[in-house]
């Protein structure tokens, strides 16, 4: 069926971006209103507005990034490889596989996301998917890669993703054997209390799936020596691809020991938080009393409270007490004519994008000048600034002011902030940019009139990748 037939087309709009009509429709249905309302519900549970600017449109905004990202349930691998299986000899002559009759066919490195069913967080994916045609016939590669999004952009975990994509294809090209291979990257966010106590925090949950059918039935079978030797630059091997059992038990962090920990001396998630989530699920297509999904309203509001609306004053903790009580001078005091630049870089931050309620980590880099013969003001403080702005419902461009605003407050008025960022609005809402990033600049004194101060600072960020998943 063709896409107008679907009443699905674009219009291109002056300035070349294309506007999805189908979008429109969307808004009025009934599934995406129960979401407005449901997230409303927890705007309103973590003591926000939801009529100030800013979040006045969120509700629409996740809701039609939600049923965006789990638009799978509606789909039909059948209407994908229908059409698609293409006639293919194998060998003429000779002792062999090849072409249409046992040549093994590989798609490797497709970016896809879906998201987590026990806690509703996106996570990463890289698929690779092969199979070894049969029957004098083969399929358009781009379906192998249409047939992994469809399971994809439902609620999933790894082990069953790969399980599914696997039977779906075996069933629907009737090859010798189809084999799936995920490597899937779970952001792991902390909590506010947590983060102090766990300087060595990792950031991301990696784990190394795989499922076969046919020739690829037996893990020890020849057909996956071959399959595994094409991904071997990768970092993937037999080694690392754990088993259906523990896939379970070491994939979602809302599961890990001590997120049980911490949960457990929290207060109980409001019930109609929690209520609010179940609503969310029915009206993704889920069943919200499957066994999977019993527990994810409740750990999903739990990770949700980390952003509470809270003041500032809570956290620093009478810190803020002005520059000339932080800055002690050293034991050789020195002139205070000049001023040196010090730089702390890499601050590691964790937040929540306030338009459409999806993560985004990265780093903070702090540059200030202090009159030379004192002392640097210590890392934890700064530390303290960052999170406390991270942990609540954010955009990148007021975090970097807000850090940097404070900052200058307690340094004096020379500061310069950078904040690096990935955010997971740009894979999980239909744009699909993995591996992008996006950088905030906030200067202030000295810095904004100062070209050869800005270019120091900068030349002393490190080329790092913020998003630590490959």
């Amino acid at each position: 069926m063709g896409a107008l037939d679907e009443g699905h087309f674009c219009v291109e709009l002056q300035n070349g971006m294309k506007l999805d009509v189908s979008d429109l429709g969307l808004e009025k249905e009934s599934e995406t209103i129960v979401i407005e309302d449901a997230v409303k519900v927890l705007l309103q549970g973590l003591g926000e507005d939801v009529n100030r600017e800013g979040l006045k449109k969120t509700p629409l905004r996740v809701a039609k990034a939600l049923r965006e990202g789990t638009r799978g349930y509606k789909l039909k691998v059948k209407d994908v490889v229908q059409g698609a299986l293409f006639p293919e000899v194998g060998l003429h002559d000779g002792v062999g596989h090849a072409g249409g009759a046992g040549g093994l066919v590989i798609v490797r490195d497709l970016d896809l996301f879906s998201y987590c069913e026990s806690c509703l967080l996106p996570f990463q994916i890289k698929c690779h998917v092969g199979y070894v045609p049969s029957g004098q016939r083969v399929v358009g590669l781009s379906k192998l890669s249409r047939v992994a999004d469809i399971f994809a952009k439902r609620l999933q975990d790894p082990q069953h993703l790969a399980v599914e994509v696997c039977s779906a294809l075996h069933h629907g090209i009737k090859p010798a054997g189809v084999a799936v291979v995920l490597q899937c990257f779970h952001i792991h966010f902390p909590n506010l209390e947590s983060i102090f106590l766990d300087s060595k925090h990792q950031g991301w949950v990696k784990v190394l799936v795989s499922s076969g059918s046919g020739v690829f039935e037996n893990e020890n079978a020849d057909a996956w020596s071959d399959f595994l030797g094409l991904l071997k630059f990768r970092g993937v091997t037999v080694e690392k691809i754990l088993t259906r059992d523990s896939t379970k038990r070491s994939w979602c962090p809302s599961y890990s020991s001590s997120a049980a920990k911490i949960s457990s001396e929290l207060v109980a998630p409001s019930p109609g938080m929690v209520a609010a989530v179940a609503s969310i699920l029915k009206s993704l297509g889920e069943d919200p009393l499957r066994k999977e999904l019993v527990e994810t309203p409740s750990h999903f509001v739990r990770w949700l409270m980390n952003f509470q609306n809270t003041k500032l004053e809570m956290k620093l903790n009478g810190f803020a007490c002005g520059r000339t009580d932080l800055l002690k001078p050293s034991e050789e005091v020195c002139s205070h004519n000049n001023e040196q630049m010090h730089s702390e870089l890499n601050l590691s931050f964790w937040s929540q994008c306030e338009h459409h309620l999806l993560p985004f980590h990265g780093v903070v880099h702090i540059g200030y000048f202090y009159p030379e013969g004192f002392n640097p003001i210590g890392k934890s403080l700064l530390l303290s600034i960052v999170h406390f702005y991270g942990f609540k419902l954010q955009v990148q461009e007021r975090l970097t002011r807000q850090i940097a605003e404070t900052a200058s407050s307690i340094l004096g008025g020379d500061i310069m902030v950078v904040v690096e960022a990935n955010h997971t609005c740009m894979i999980s809402r239909g744009i699909e940019k993995f591996g992008s990033n996006t950088a905030t600049t906030a200067v202030l004194g000295r810095f904004s009139t100062d070209p050869a101060a800005r270019a120091m600072f900068l030349q002393s960020i490190p080329n790092s990748i913020t998003s630590g998943i490959l």
